[in-house]
């Protein structure tokens, strides 16, 4: 629609400056601004008034205005005699008689509404040669104040003649209402797909449409939603996630939605960008733009697209990073109307260069005037709001006949991949009518978290929980005319140009139609007046305040960072926006950041998690584990539970303001109990994890020999795992609370309580190692004692000197003491001496024992460096047991080293030379790899992936000890001693079958049945 100028009086010339609807109550607030335009244009807006100039009877200001009797605000009426709107139960009226049309709590809403406190005056207003206040607005008494609002004294409205001052563009009139009290009735219907109840895309829409106060429902699809087919009432908004869109396009009818209902598709733009086969966009189809300079390839659409390889980096001299930009940027844009059109560009990009062919989120901004510069970044990101601008008019434009949609709030977010190929202006290689996120370098954690953030802006920048607008229809015979689509949609923009937002307009620019000095002059009144020319003026106002606010706030940063300020606000709200996990885990209670604990239950072939806690404010910092932690890790998963602490902090020195748990159990192997014929299965290696690629890998058939089993010669008798199963093609066939290790042909004799406690009377045992072998120790300190009283994680040196009734000694060093500074970490020798020195009097025979080794660094010097220190020491014939390297450090955790496969495979030949090196020496040795290689998704609490043990309070008997069982005589044997002598109550129990294996072949060779 085109509009006419009127012909008022042209005001004196004055600089383009807003003007806004303000009320004259303090319940009330601002609502439309419009721009100035240098030239008279006077409005109107449906709705009746008088004509009555300002200060006149029953005008703005004078007799019968606001306050007054029969006045806006007044008792009964919404304006002065004979006007529409009596008091209103709902607040609300529509239309009435030409002096009406506000109710009588009308005004103008801090939202961008009309609001309660104030309306139109009966037969009043402003006459059509009131002018603009010298500083912009409508003088005090004229109605509209400094800022565009209605001021104090003239608060009432505008008269639907002058409506803003002559200079103004807009008069929203008596004709606009809005429903009060309506947040509680909001509705949203979201159609999920295919989406499960757990996914994050979901679980987003639904928390930010509950924090708008939204009553959400949800359905898979369109056709499964009785609101849907009962027809178009009952709901505010519907969200249609990915898998969901083509049942919305099917079943909502566009064409009859009422004003204020939205829908999260555009149909025009899904159609327009839409596969005609090949790529080829199907607006490129009905358009003339074959020959053009058109910013776009015309193959940019659809799935089988294939975008264009990014094209060589250009030569530099010396070594100089290459000046042109090349690079492919996927940006994301919001249109929210298609006729006019509207878009704009969110601040978040994924940008992927031929240094690093995947991308991670950075700001658009940023990445420009890092990579171009300060001025040339400007050019840049203008270009490609022009090039975004002109693909989407040129796409919306072919279908503007054939659309004839209702749904004026409706709204689509949209995918553009950009190509730079050394010019800051940009191709369109790609178009995705929904978001998407394939070029991040870790789109299964990114990828969400990116989506989130973009979701979670966009919902906020539409104002969804804004009051109800009604309209009241055109009355009069003045000039300009708004329809209730075209004042809904503007009423809109304004709103959202003027809240700050991630986003920035795209559509319509200030370059979108004529400039200013080319505006149509007094002399050309009748040159029509375009509802885009409309936005352009409010989107200059807003522009001009943004650039203004932004010289100020880089003045008071200068100032800040001149007076040694660090620049950072104050933590006021310290809780976390969002918990991002990857994999998503079902968290019970479901997050909200007003809760604090949380459970989780993981399968047990999940080994890690990541973890990235959002905080609600800028202002403060979230970190893990500590205050000083990461602020994204990834953690281990042990077996049974794990605990991940997400701290808040805040303050130039870090004050915990806030902490947040999550706790999560993984379960052990599923299990299948045998209650039949089963067969027994063996492994060494997980296929997840081929350690030895010469060697099976998985379950295998296990042939048992027939000859009765011996006992093993030695701790590092090769073995295997064994399982029942009812197939050993299927490991969830197996009943995995029964798997053994078996040693080839021989058996490791458990150890009952009361021969090891003979067994050890005398005697001294000394541990030197890591937790792995300090794990083995506390093991053997609770079956030796009957109970285990003390423990704790120590890093130093213990001595454990009450043990079996006073008899046994144990001591422990704890090496490499790797969190000391390498020149202040005593050496593999010193520590030896000082166990060594801290254990005697010690016997130079086998009643003096020492258990040297740990995960991963014990290497074959270092027991040359045990032989060199036990024959200076006097203690060449002491027992000397080597446990040999384990599984750790195989999990990509932050915050510690992560071992490749390669480097995994290295330790298996490096632990092999442990063990020659130890049976050279007469020491004994345990081959904790081969144990441990198989097993390690049985790791147990530890960011090491390494402990295969845990220390746990216990106030009931122990379960007997099983682990090392292998035949059913044995088994029974073993059952029957436990039922005898085990402790009935420890105050600690070592947790872990793994550990209990190597543990009891270490017993077995301190304690052979022939002593």
């Amino acid at each position: 629609m085109s509009f006419t100028d009127a012909d008022p009086p042209a005001p004196p010339p004055v600089p383009p400056v807003p003007v806004l609807l303000r009320p004259g109550s303090a319940a009330a607030a601002r609502a439309l601004c419009v721009p100035a335009d240098p030239d008279p244009v006077p409005l109107r807006t449906p709705g009746g008034g008088g004509e009555g100039s300002a200060g006149g009877e029953g005008s703005v200001g004078g007799e019968g205005s606001a306050g007054g009797e029969g006045s806006v605000g007044g008792e009964g009426s919404a304006g002065g005699g004979g006007s529409a709107g009596g008091e209103q139960p709902d607040h609300r009226l529509s239309g009435g008689p030409a002096g009406g049309g506000l109710s009588s709590g009308g005004g103008l809403s801090s939202d961008g509404g009309l609001s309660s406190g104030g309306g139109l005056s009966s037969g009043g207003g402003l006459s059509s040669g009131e002018g603009l206040s010298s500083d912009g607005g409508l003088s005090s008494d004229g109605g509209l104040s400094s800022d565009g609002g209605l001021s104090s004294d003239g608060g009432t409205g505008v008269s639907p003649q002058a409506g803003v001052s002559p200079q103004a563009g807009v008069s929203p009139q008596a004709g606009v209402s809005l429903r009060t009290g309506v947040h509680s009735r909001l509705t949203a219907l979201v159609l999920t797909g295919r989406h499960p109840p757990s996914d994050p895309e979901l679980q987003q829409v639904l928390r930010v449409l509950k924090e708008l106060r939204f009553t959400v429902t949800s359905r898979a699809y369109a056709e499964t939603s009785n609101t849907l087919r009962t027809g178009v009432t009952g709901w505010s908004l519907v969200m249609c996630l990915s898998t969901s869109e083509r049942s919305c396009l099917r079943r909502i009818s566009f064409t009859h939605l009422a004003a204020n209902q939205r829908v999260n598709l555009l149909p025009a733009v899904m159609e327009a960008f839409s596969d005609a086969g090949g790529g080829l966009c199907v607006f490129y189809t009905r358009s003339h733009l074959s020959g053009t300079q058109f910013p776009m390839r015309p193959e940019a659409c659809g799935s089988t697209n294939q975008k264009p390889p990014l094209p060589a980096d250009s030569p530099s001299p010396g070594g100089a990073p290459p000046p042109a930009l090349v690079a492919m940027v996927n940006v994301y844009v919001l249109v929210t109307s298609v006729k006019p059109l509207t878009s704009f560009l969110h601040d978040l990009s994924v940008v992927t260069t031929n240094q690093e062919q995947r991308g991670r989120p950075t700001q658009l901004a940023h990445f420009l005037q890092h990579t171009l510069g300060p001025h040339s970044s400007h050019d840049a990101l203008r270009q490609i709001k022009r090039v975004i601008g002109e693909v989407l008019l040129a796409a919306v434009s072919t279908n503007q006949e054939q659309t004839s949609s209702r749904c004026v709030l409706c709204f689509q977010l949209l995918t553009f991949t950009l190509l730079f190929s050394g010019s800051i202006t940009p191709v369109v290689v790609q178009v995705d009518t929904d978001l998407t996120f394939s070029a991040l370098s870790e789109e299964a954690f990114e990828g969400p978290i990116s989506r989130d953030r973009i979701l979670e802006d966009t919902l906020h920048f539409l104002h969804l929980s804004s009051a109800e607008t009604q309209y009241g229809g055109c009355t009069g015979t003045y000039g300009i005319c708004l329809s209730e689509d075209e004042f809904l949609l503007l009423l809109q923009f304004q709103r959202q140009m003027k809240t700050p937002s991630a986003f920035q307009l795209v559509y319509p620019s200030s370059s979108s139609s004529s400039s200013p000095s080319s505006s149509p002059s007094p002399s050309s009144s009748s040159s029509p007046l375009l509802l885009s020319d409309l936005l352009i003026r409010i989107s200059r106002h807003y522009e001009l305040q943004r650039n203004q606010s932004s010289r100020i706030k880089e003045t008071e940063q200068t100032n800040q960072n001149a007076g040694g300020s660090n620049g950072t606000g104050v933590c006021v709200d310290p809780r976390l926006r969002q918990l991002y996990l990857s994999p998503p885990l079902a968290l019970t209670p479901p997050f909200s950041p007003s809760v604090r604990e949380y459970r989780a239950e993981v399968t047990f072939d999940l080994l890690t998690v990541r973890v990235r806690p959002e905080p609600m404010s800028s202002a403060c910092r979230a970190h893990l584990d500590q205050h000083l932690g990461p602020s994204m890790a990834v953690f281990p998963l042990a077996l049974g539970d794990s605990s991940i602490i997400i701290l808040v902090t805040g303050g130039k020195e870090p004050v915990v303001m806030a902490t947040y748990s999550v706790q999560v159990t993984r379960d052990s192997r599923p299990s299948l109990p045998m209650f039949g014929d089963h067969v027994t299965c063996s492994f060494l290696q997980d296929c997840g994890l081929v350690v030895h690629p010469g060697l099976p890998c998985g379950l295998q058939p296990f042939i048992r020999t027939l000859s009765p089993p011996l006992t093993c010669s030695s701790g590092h008798h090769p073995g295997v795992w064994v399982v029942p199963c009812l197939t050993c093609s299927d490991n969830r066939t197996c009943d995995w609370r029964e798997v053994t290790w078996q040693p080839d042909g021989c058996y490791h004799p458990q150890v009952s309580p009361p021969l090891l406690q003979a067994c050890l009377t005398d005697r001294k045992v000394l541990f030197i190692g890591d937790s792995t072998n300090r794990g083995m120790m506390y093991f053997l300190l609770e079956r030796v004692n009957s109970s285990l009283q003390v423990w704790g994680r120590s890093h130093d040196l213990q001595v454990y000197e009450h043990l079996n009734q006073d008899r046994t000694l144990v001591s422990y060093y704890y090496y490499p003491r790797f969190w000391e500074d390498k020149d202040q970490r005593p050496t593999f020798r010193q520590s030896l001496l000082q166990l060594i020195h801290r254990s005697r009097p010690l016997v130079n025979s086998k009643q003096t024992v020492l258990v040297v080794g740990g995960v991963q660094w014990l290497k074959v010097d270092h027991l040359r460096t045990v032989r060199e220190v036990l024959d200076r020491e006097s203690l060449s014939d002491v027992l000397v047991v080597v446990k040999s390297l384990g599984m750790g450090f195989h999990l990509p955790v932050d915050g510690i080293r992560s071992l490749s496969l390669r480097e995994i495979q290295d330790l298996y030949r490096q632990n092999q030379d442990i063990i020659t090196a130890a049976k050279h020496h007469g020491y004994e040795a345990i081959d904790t790899f081969s144990i441990t290689m198989g097993r390690f998704r049985d790791f147990l609490q530890g960011r090491c992936a390494c402990h295969f043990h845990q220390v746990e309070k216990s106030s009931r008997p122990s379960d007997p000890i099983t682990a090392s069982r292998t035949t059913p005589e044995l088994q029974s044997d073993a059952q029957h001693q436990e039922k005898e002598a085990w402790p009935r109550a420890s105050t600690y129990h070592v947790r872990g079958p793994v550990n209990q294996v190597y543990s009891e072949i270490l017993l077995s060779r301190l304690c052979p049945r022939n002593t």
